[in-house]
Protein backbone atom coordinates (compact mmCIF):
# COMPACT_ATOMS: atom_id res chain seq x y z
CA UNK A 1 0.00 0.00 0.00
CA UNK A 2 2.99 2.17 0.65
CA UNK A 3 4.22 2.00 -2.91
CA UNK A 4 0.80 2.82 -4.06
CA UNK A 5 0.69 5.79 -2.06
CA UNK A 6 3.82 6.95 -3.42
CA UNK A 7 3.37 6.30 -6.89
CA UNK A 8 0.20 8.42 -6.97
CA UNK A 9 1.53 11.44 -4.98
CA UNK A 10 4.09 12.27 -7.65
CA UNK A 11 1.55 12.64 -10.34
CA UNK A 12 -0.64 14.28 -8.14
CA UNK A 13 1.68 17.02 -6.84
CA UNK A 14 2.48 17.47 -10.60
CA UNK A 15 -0.80 17.97 -11.85
CA UNK A 16 -1.41 20.34 -8.92
CA UNK A 17 1.88 22.37 -9.33
CA UNK A 18 1.43 22.47 -12.93
CA UNK A 19 -2.84 23.93 -12.39
CA UNK A 20 -0.74 26.15 -10.25
CA UNK A 21 1.20 27.39 -12.69
CA UNK A 22 -1.37 27.58 -15.15
CA UNK A 23 -3.44 29.76 -13.24
CA UNK A 24 -0.16 32.21 -12.82
CA UNK A 25 -0.30 32.92 -16.29
CA UNK A 26 -3.24 35.04 -15.67
CA UNK A 27 -2.00 36.89 -13.26
CA UNK A 28 -1.22 39.76 -16.29
CA UNK A 29 -4.55 40.93 -17.03
CA UNK A 30 -4.49 44.08 -15.37
CA UNK A 31 -2.05 45.06 -17.50
CA UNK A 32 -4.43 45.88 -20.06
CA UNK A 33 -5.48 49.03 -17.82
CA UNK A 34 -1.96 49.50 -16.06
CA UNK A 35 0.02 49.89 -19.78
CA UNK A 36 -3.10 52.54 -20.34
CA UNK A 37 -1.01 56.05 -19.89
CA UNK A 38 2.31 54.24 -22.69
CA UNK A 39 -0.27 54.11 -25.49
CA UNK A 40 -1.02 57.86 -24.82
CA UNK A 41 0.83 59.80 -27.65
CA UNK A 42 2.38 62.37 -25.23
CA UNK A 43 3.50 59.61 -22.82
CA UNK A 44 7.28 60.26 -23.00
CA UNK A 45 6.69 63.91 -22.63
CA UNK A 46 3.95 63.83 -20.43
CA UNK A 47 5.55 63.83 -16.41
CA UNK A 48 3.89 61.58 -13.99
CA UNK A 49 4.18 58.09 -12.20
CA UNK A 50 5.46 55.20 -14.32
CA UNK A 51 4.85 52.96 -11.01
CA UNK A 52 1.58 51.11 -12.65
CA UNK A 53 3.63 50.82 -15.87
CA UNK A 54 6.68 48.38 -13.59
CA UNK A 55 3.99 46.92 -11.73
CA UNK A 56 2.92 45.32 -14.99
CA UNK A 57 6.42 44.45 -16.60
CA UNK A 58 6.55 42.43 -13.40
CA UNK A 59 3.13 40.91 -13.74
CA UNK A 60 4.40 40.06 -16.94
CA UNK A 61 7.59 38.88 -15.62
CA UNK A 62 5.70 36.16 -13.49
CA UNK A 63 3.57 34.90 -16.53
CA UNK A 64 6.82 34.47 -18.77
CA UNK A 65 8.67 32.23 -15.88
CA UNK A 66 4.88 30.70 -15.66
CA UNK A 67 5.02 29.79 -18.80
CA UNK A 68 7.90 27.63 -18.74
CA UNK A 69 7.70 26.16 -15.66
CA UNK A 70 4.53 24.80 -16.88
CA UNK A 71 5.90 22.77 -19.62
CA UNK A 72 8.42 21.45 -17.72
CA UNK A 73 5.90 20.52 -14.68
CA UNK A 74 3.90 18.36 -17.43
CA UNK A 75 6.99 17.18 -19.27
CA UNK A 76 7.07 13.81 -17.42
CA UNK A 77 3.80 13.00 -17.45
CA UNK A 78 3.82 14.04 -21.10
CA UNK A 79 6.18 12.57 -22.66
CA UNK A 80 4.94 8.78 -22.27
CA UNK A 81 2.56 10.24 -24.76
CA UNK A 82 4.64 11.24 -27.47
CA UNK A 83 8.21 12.89 -26.21
CA UNK A 84 9.08 14.87 -28.97
CA UNK A 85 5.75 16.54 -29.15
CA UNK A 86 6.22 17.07 -25.20
CA UNK A 87 9.56 18.20 -25.66
CA UNK A 88 8.31 20.55 -28.61
CA UNK A 89 5.62 22.02 -25.94
CA UNK A 90 8.35 22.95 -23.59
CA UNK A 91 10.18 24.88 -26.42
CA UNK A 92 7.05 26.72 -27.64
CA UNK A 93 6.78 27.99 -23.91
CA UNK A 94 10.52 29.13 -23.90
CA UNK A 95 10.24 30.91 -27.04
CA UNK A 96 6.68 32.32 -25.91
CA UNK A 97 8.31 33.64 -22.64
CA UNK A 98 11.57 34.66 -24.56
CA UNK A 99 8.90 37.25 -26.66
CA UNK A 100 7.15 37.91 -22.95
CA UNK A 101 10.80 39.11 -21.99
CA UNK A 102 11.71 41.10 -24.78
CA UNK A 103 8.17 43.09 -24.75
CA UNK A 104 8.50 44.07 -21.39
CA UNK A 105 12.19 44.90 -22.17
CA UNK A 106 10.57 47.60 -24.69
CA UNK A 107 8.22 48.53 -21.60
CA UNK A 108 11.19 49.17 -19.29
CA UNK A 109 13.11 51.38 -21.80
CA UNK A 110 10.24 53.48 -22.60
CA UNK A 111 9.96 54.19 -18.71
CA UNK A 112 13.37 55.03 -18.53
CA UNK A 113 13.30 57.57 -20.99
CA UNK A 114 9.96 58.61 -19.13
CA UNK A 115 12.13 58.95 -16.34
CA UNK A 116 15.26 60.57 -17.61
CA UNK A 117 14.26 63.10 -19.86
CA UNK A 118 10.55 63.35 -20.36
CA UNK A 119 10.43 67.13 -21.28
CA UNK A 120 13.43 66.53 -24.09
CA UNK A 121 12.78 62.83 -25.22
CA UNK A 122 12.23 62.39 -28.86
CA UNK A 123 8.10 61.48 -29.36
CA UNK A 124 9.53 59.00 -31.97
CA UNK A 125 10.76 56.94 -28.64
CA UNK A 126 7.08 55.88 -28.65
CA UNK A 127 8.19 53.64 -30.96
CA UNK A 128 8.66 51.16 -28.24
CA UNK A 129 5.46 50.95 -27.34
CA UNK A 130 4.84 49.89 -30.69
CA UNK A 131 7.48 48.01 -30.40
CA UNK A 132 5.88 46.66 -27.93
CA UNK A 133 2.56 45.76 -29.16
CA UNK A 134 3.88 43.46 -32.00
CA UNK A 135 6.16 41.37 -29.26
CA UNK A 136 2.95 40.90 -27.50
CA UNK A 137 1.00 40.11 -30.31
CA UNK A 138 4.00 37.19 -31.16
CA UNK A 139 4.43 36.28 -27.84
CA UNK A 140 0.95 36.46 -26.09
CA UNK A 141 -1.90 35.59 -29.60
CA UNK A 142 0.31 33.79 -31.65
CA UNK A 143 2.59 31.32 -29.31
CA UNK A 144 -0.09 30.78 -27.40
CA UNK A 145 -2.22 28.83 -30.35
CA UNK A 146 0.82 26.98 -30.90
CA UNK A 147 1.23 25.79 -27.19
CA UNK A 148 -1.87 24.62 -26.86
CA UNK A 149 -2.79 22.91 -30.37
CA UNK A 150 0.56 20.79 -29.35
CA UNK A 151 -1.29 20.60 -25.18
CA UNK A 152 -4.56 20.00 -26.10
CA UNK A 153 -3.57 17.04 -28.85
CA UNK A 154 -1.26 15.15 -26.26
CA UNK A 155 -3.84 15.59 -23.64
CA UNK A 156 -6.79 14.33 -25.87
CA UNK A 157 -4.35 11.37 -26.89
CA UNK A 158 -3.44 10.54 -23.25
CA UNK A 159 -6.86 11.08 -21.50
CA UNK A 160 -5.12 12.48 -18.19
CA UNK A 161 -7.69 15.37 -18.28
CA UNK A 162 -11.13 14.99 -19.82
CA UNK A 163 -11.46 15.06 -23.50
CA UNK A 164 -14.20 18.02 -23.65
CA UNK A 165 -11.50 20.03 -21.39
CA UNK A 166 -8.54 19.07 -24.72
CA UNK A 167 -10.87 20.05 -27.29
CA UNK A 168 -11.80 23.30 -26.39
CA UNK A 169 -7.87 23.92 -26.27
CA UNK A 170 -7.80 22.64 -30.00
CA UNK A 171 -10.63 24.32 -31.10
CA UNK A 172 -9.90 27.62 -29.28
CA UNK A 173 -6.17 27.58 -31.26
CA UNK A 174 -8.21 28.36 -34.43
CA UNK A 175 -10.19 31.66 -33.55
CA UNK A 176 -7.20 32.95 -32.23
CA UNK A 177 -5.09 32.34 -35.06
CA UNK A 178 -7.67 34.01 -36.92
CA UNK A 179 -8.11 36.76 -34.10
CA UNK A 180 -3.54 36.98 -34.65
CA UNK A 181 -3.64 37.67 -38.88
CA UNK A 182 -6.78 39.49 -38.31
CA UNK A 183 -4.73 42.35 -36.42
CA UNK A 184 -1.79 41.92 -38.20
CA UNK A 185 -3.13 42.64 -41.79
CA UNK A 186 -4.79 45.66 -39.71
CA UNK A 187 -8.69 44.23 -40.21
CA UNK A 188 -9.14 44.76 -36.50
CA UNK A 189 -7.33 47.02 -34.28
CA UNK A 190 -5.56 44.99 -31.22
CA UNK A 191 -7.58 46.30 -28.64
CA UNK A 192 -11.63 45.53 -30.55
CA UNK A 193 -13.77 43.31 -29.35
CA UNK A 194 -13.58 40.90 -31.98
CA UNK A 195 -9.42 40.07 -31.15
CA UNK A 196 -10.52 39.40 -27.34
CA UNK A 197 -13.61 37.30 -28.56
CA UNK A 198 -10.58 35.53 -30.73
CA UNK A 199 -8.94 34.83 -27.25
CA UNK A 200 -11.64 33.39 -25.58
CA UNK A 201 -11.71 29.60 -26.14
CA UNK A 202 -8.12 29.59 -25.70
CA UNK A 203 -8.40 31.50 -21.93
CA UNK A 204 -11.50 29.35 -20.72
CA UNK A 205 -9.13 25.93 -21.82
CA UNK A 206 -5.59 27.45 -19.85
CA UNK A 207 -8.03 28.57 -17.00
CA UNK A 208 -10.35 25.32 -16.59
CA UNK A 209 -7.20 23.27 -17.04
CA UNK A 210 -5.66 24.76 -13.93
CA UNK A 211 -8.36 24.88 -12.07
CA UNK A 212 -9.48 20.99 -12.78
CA UNK A 213 -5.69 19.97 -11.97
CA UNK A 214 -5.79 21.47 -8.93
CA UNK A 215 -9.32 20.05 -7.92
CA UNK A 216 -9.08 16.86 -9.45
CA UNK A 217 -5.49 16.03 -11.38
CA UNK A 218 -5.16 13.43 -13.50
CA UNK A 219 -7.47 11.14 -14.25
CA UNK A 220 -5.88 7.50 -12.43
CA UNK A 221 -7.18 5.35 -14.80
CA UNK A 222 -4.89 7.29 -17.77
CA UNK A 223 -1.71 7.37 -15.41
CA UNK A 224 -1.40 3.65 -15.74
Amino acid sequence: MKTLKTNWNTPRKTAVTAGVLYLLTFVSIPTISLYHALHQPDYILTPGSDTSAIIGGLLEIIVALSCVASAIALYPVLKKQNESLALALVASRVLEASTIFIAVAFILAAVSLHQQAAKQADPSSHTLIILYDRAFLLGQSFMPAINDALLGYLLYRSRLVPRTLSMIGIIGVFPLLAGYLAIVFGIVSRDSIWAGLSAILVALFELALGIYLIAKGFIKSSMK
